[in-house]
């Protein structure tokens, strides 16, 4: 059995100062030793697919000038990589985006738990191996951590690769809250924007919107992330810039991806695109989004009330005020608009004390020649990187 102590300094050495996760009470120890440490920064996610997304984010911030090279570790429970299968494998083995994982092994076979983990506890390194991530059981004896980390670093700097610590029960001692760290967020004070009417035909293009967001991101101080579907394809057709990045895959990933980001490189202003199919599907961000109130973090939902890129079937989105949502969450200022100006006017205004939210409801549609990007994901990874002066990543 070891000390949080021990390993969370060990792993201070190499690098690591990002934790994300949900937790588990084999966690607790690490949980409350990275929230009683200055120099260490801790994210509470709303789900774990949430948390590997944000520490990829964290990734492809990259190391710039003389600073640490900028390494994340997410957190969870076995069960939780359900919720993580996505982003472990359409983003952070697609972009390459290395990151650690401590994975707690409930219902390892042999040792009594409780019987939601017996199948997981299972299959769990067979799960961790059909993903292609490398793993080894954490390390119970001080004198291993060293090597473990090792291990997993150079992995990670080789492959641009997950790499997995399995712990099992008694692993770490206990420890506790001494010193809480309260989140630094906004109290939900702002009041949703609403303007426009509901006539769909006269609502802007994607197209039209996307070229507005073109204008005024300047690529110079500007990151503009795009969610999976007709969203980053139609941005690669408007400007293909290499302060943008087109997601595959990973669906409702780009705001913690884009909020990690946003986070360990206070000096960008990033711009998360959403789409309606997607934010949906991971409405937890946006309380993450709100509640760590990143001031360059904004975040652009362009909502057509439909999932088309796999041929238009209906969101639920016309029932839902997204900008009531955001307020709720902390946002410090949050807009619902059929007006492209609006959106206009909100990618004009400087930065605010939060994150800031627009929803832009376009109309449906997309041209019929619409291309792929040319450019691999690894490649428009690197490239990013090497434009905002990051440590580029292994291809």
């Amino acid at each position: 059995m070891i000390e949080a102590r021990q390993f969370v300094e060990a792993a201070r050495d190499r690098g690591f100062r990002w934790y994300a996760g949900v937790p588990c009470s084999f966690l607790t120890p690490f949980i409350n030793h990275v929230l009683q440490a200055d120099e260490l920064e801790y994210v509470s996610m709303a789900n774990e697919g949430d948390a590997v997304a944000l520490i990829a984010g964290i990734a492809l911030a990259g190391e710039r000038g003389g600073t640490a090279h900028r390494r994340g570790i997410a957190m969870m429970q076995n069960s939780g990589l359900g919720n993580a299968v996505s982003p472990l494998t359409s983003l952070c083995w697609t972009f390459r985006l290395p990151l650690l994982l401590i994975v707690t092994w409930r219902g390892q076979p042999g040792v009594a738990d409780e019987p939601q983990h017996a199948l997981m506890g299972s299959i769990t390194p067979s799960l961790l191996e059909s993903m292609q991530i490398r793993w080894e059981l954490f390390p119970t004896e001080a004198d291993q951590l060293a090597a473990a980390l090792d291990r997993a670093t150079a992995h990670m700097d080789e492959t641009g690769l997950p790499y997995a610590l399995l712990m099992q029960k008694a692993s770490v001692a206990p420890g506790t809250l001494e010193r809480p760290r309260p989140i630094n967020g906004r109290a939900p004070d702002a009041r949703p924007v609403r303007r426009g009417g509901d006539c769909g035909t006269t609502r802007p293009s994607r197209q039209e919107a996307l070229r507005a967001v073109v204008a005024h991101t300047p690529a110079a101080s500007t990151v503009v992330l795009a969610t999976t579907g007709y969203c980053g394809r139609e941005l690669y057709a408007v400007a293909d810039r290499p302060n943008q990045l087109y997601m595959v895959g990973s669906m409702g990933c780009v705001v913690p991806l884009a909020l990690g980001l946003a986070l360990a490189r206070p000096d960008l202003d990033v711009l998360a695109l959403d789409g309606d199919g997607a934010a949906l599907m991971r409405m937890g961000a946006i309380a993450t989004a709100g509640a760590y109130a990143a001031p360059n973090f904004r975040h652009l939902l362009l909502d057509n009330g439909a999932h088309e890129s796999t041929g238009g079937q209906a969101t639920v989105s016309p029932r839902i005020s997204f900008a009531g949502v955001a307020a709720a969450c902390g946002y410090a200022q949050a807009l619902e608009s059929d007006e492209l100006a609006d959106i206009v006017d909100w990618l004009e205004q400087p930065r605010s004390s939060a994150a800031r939210f627009a929803r832009l409801r376009i109309r449906a549609g997309t041209p019929g020649d619409l291309p792929r990007p040319s450019i691999s994901p690894v490649d428009v990874k690197m490239r990013l990187m090497a434009h905002i002066g990051a440590r580029r990543g292994a291809r």
